[in-house]
């Protein structure tokens, strides 16, 4: 998601005016002089009137009211994505055997009638990779979901489709890797590349040593588990399919979002040595950067935790969060970056005690941002979010909603449009899992 940024240039250039004007008037009368004052202190007080109320920091905490949300039961796996349009929220339910992939736009105080993208019961359904729905800048809607491939149990393909009368028909589907392998393919992230259409990233798993398998002895026969890129032109068609990282952890979501400087992508790297840190990379004269971690944790796992990396960005600037547990104890973060994801500052703890992760943010156009995570203290688990100042102030933090803390929560998920905040997650019920939705107005 891209955001603008706007400038306070003008305060500058009137006041520069105001002091020429000055100069004139001191050779005048001084009945023109008093008049070329007030015409001053006028446009000085006009400018401030109209200065962008978007620089002035959100007022904190927020009311997160409950929203009637459009899922039914048997719904999960809550994905939210904004364009200048608004926020779009997409589900998967349950008919049995069958999975269907559903979606919403919310419009004023409520949802819009959700509409069916596709269903099938040959998919594969994770709590942790999830399908999505988002808007293109030419109002196409553009979807993925995973359609397994294999008898093994993470054989999967990445299962793409659009739509451009808003969701009423859709495309069949395709898929953006040719490899022809029964291997996995998946937790993608879509987003709009600047001057074209579509592109995404995805964990992609040609080269691992067995179909489907996880964390992989990677002897010489195989290979690492991988993350690849894909752009589609306007027209559809494919005009990239590229490596990012060739050695990545198997199974953490990725993450996407587009700054004044071009896409960024986050993710979890692998090291030889089992360092599985969190990792960016940027879009650059057409080309992939050299992923750079965004912080030397230094955590060392020998398997793959399940838990990934969310981004926010606006001009240049780019908010990360994390999830790390060095030492065995689980606490997510948030860093700052004011130069679209070269460099990093230090990170900003979001939880008081511990946490299960699963995290998302949002940057805010004052430059600060507002992230969730699950929040852990004992055996409760709660989904919380705070704001953090760019300058690391963490601002108190906000309970939404109690949660499952096992995997059947899924990952909560976060979206800012306008000053509208969104907030979507799996709520349990008699053991029957719902989609729930909140607000709250980031007010300045």
């Amino acid at each position: 998601m891209t955001h603008s940024s706007m400038s306070a240039r003008t305060v500058d250039a009137r006041r520069h005016s105001g002091r020429r004007a000055a100069t004139i008037a001191a050779m005048t009368t001084g009945l023109w002089r008093a008049a070329t004052r007030a015409v001053t202190l006028l446009a000085l007080a006009l400018t401030v009137a109209t200065a962008p109320a978007a620089r002035a920091p959100a007022r904190w905490p927020p009311l997160v009211t409950p929203m009637p949300s459009p899922t039914g039961p048997n719904s999960s796996l809550p994905q939210l994505s904004t364009s200048a349009r608004g926020t779009v929220l997409s589900w998967v339910e349950r008919r049995g055997t069958r999975a269907v992939l559903r979606f919403a736009e919310r419009r004023g105080a409520g949802w819009s009638s959700p509409r069916t993208v596709a269903s099938g019961d040959d998919w594969f359904v994770n709590w942790a990779d999830v399908p999505s729905v988002v808007l293109l800048d030419d109002g196409t809607m553009a979807a993925h979901w995973l359609q397994k491939n294999g008898d093994s149990r993470y054989a999967y393909d990445v299962r793409l489709s659009h739509s451009g009368d808003d969701g009423r028909t859709w495309t069949p589907s395709f898929t953006p890797h040719h490899d022809g392998t029964r291997t996995e393919h998946g937790f993608a992230s879509l987003f709009q590349m600047p001057g074209l259409g579509l592109g995404l990233v995805w964990l992609d798993g040609r080269a691992t040593s067995e179909p489907g398998a996880h964390d992989a002895t990677h002897a010489p026969s195989g290979g690492a588990m991988t993350i690849r890129s894909s752009t589609y032109d306007r027209g559809w068609r494919q005009v990239s399919d590229e490596p990012v990282d060739l050695r990545v952890c198997d199974c953490c979501p990725t993450a996407a979002a587009v700054t004044s400087d071009g896409p960024i992508v986050a993710f979890r790297n692998r090291t030889e040595d089992e360092v599985r840190d969190i990792h960016v990379s940027r879009l650059e004269a057409g080309r992939w950067t050299t992923p750079v971690a965004v912080h030397d944790d230094g955590w060392k796992i020998a398997a793959c935790p399940v838990n990934g990396p969310m981004l926010g960005a606006r001009g240049r600037a780019v908010a990360v969060a994390w999830f790390t547990a060095v030492g065995d104890v689980g606490h997510a973060y948030v860093a700052f970056s004011g130069d679209a994801g070269r460099t990093f500052g230090a990170p900003v703890r979001l939880d008081d005690h511990a946490s299960l992760g699963r995290v998302d943010v949002e940057l805010l156009p004052d430059g600060s941002a507002v992230a969730s995570w699950i929040e852990l203290t004992e055996s409760k688990a709660t989904l919380m979010i705070r704001g953090v100042r760019a300058d690391g102030t963490r601002l108190a933090a906000v309970p939404v909603a109690p949660l499952d803390g096992s995997r059947a929560a899924g990952v909560p998920r976060l979206a800012l449009h306008g000053e509208q905040l969104t907030l979507a997650w799996t709520h349990h019920q008699d053991g029957v899992p719902m989609v729930r939705t909140a607000t709250a107005v980031l007010a300045r």
